[in-house]
């Protein structure tokens, strides 16, 4: 089935860029939030939620902000997973911007995982 681009953006406000970056670029910090226990071996990561394990390939990574993912069941297609900070110049305040490719039935599923996700972010950043 085709997929459908998902783009997502949650302002962080007065988040600090280096905390943000250790939780979303970290293997670590991706678990605080993002999965119950991430695996990384080189460039493969292994998410796990409730046991249940699905591994992802880092396609590119530019530190302090973004990182882009390919899940191994999309290989050989144009869809990735990207976290991507944006630092508004004026105000200085931060977005965390994700991008994801989603079958048409599963989009509003999806936009309530990332919702709860980047709500347990905030909360472990204090924004």
């Amino acid at each position: 089935m085709v997929k459908e681009k998902l783009e997502l953006e949650y302002p962080l406000k007065s988040a600090s860029l280096n905390v943000l970056w250790n939780m979303v670029g970290t293997a670590y910090g991706l678990e605080e939030w993002f999965a119950d226990k991430v695996d990384a071996t080189g460039d493969r990561y292994v998410f796990a939620w409730n046991g249940y394990g699905e591994t992802a390939v880092l396609q590119e990574e530019k530190p302090l902000e973004y990182m882009r993912f390919q899940w191994e069941y999309d290989a050989g297609t144009d869809y990735y997973m990207e976290i991507r900070i944006v630092r508004h110049e004026l105000s200085n305040n931060l977005t965390l911007l994700v991008t994801v490719f989603v079958e048409p039935s599963e989009r509003e599923d999806e936009v309530l995982m990332w919702n709860k996700h980047v709500e347990d972010l905030r909360r472990k950043l204090g924004v």
